[in-house]
């Protein structure tokens, strides 16, 4: 008798695990930073182009959140915690 499972099984369990994406990280719109800043802080922390760091910052600004990245809950819930040291209103959650 063995207490190792069947390969099979395991093939098996493995095909069913489905992966940690996607989630994403939100910037809300708050009434204390300056779009400037904003846009600073998307160029220095993700390293985005000033268009690309620009446009964010406006969808932020005119729609009152923008999706500013997305991947791994890890690497979302870091990206929010990051932002949030900045000042930002960020959060993360699993994407729709």
């Amino acid at each position: 008798m063995t207490l190792a499972p069947d390969l099979e099984e395991v093939v098996a369990a493995d095909a069913d695990i489905e992966p940690d994406v996607p989630w994403i990280t939100l910037v809300w719109n708050d009434p204390v930073n300056l779009m400037s800043y904003v846009t600073f802080v998307f160029q220095t922390y993700f390293g985005y182009s000033r268009q690309k760091s620009e446009k964010l910052m406006m969808a932020v600004h005119v729609e009152g959140r923008a999706v500013v990245s997305h991947g791994s809950r890890e690497e979302m819930e870091r990206d929010a915690e990051a932002l949030q040291g900045y000042g930002l209103w960020a959060t993360f959650q699993k994407d729709d």
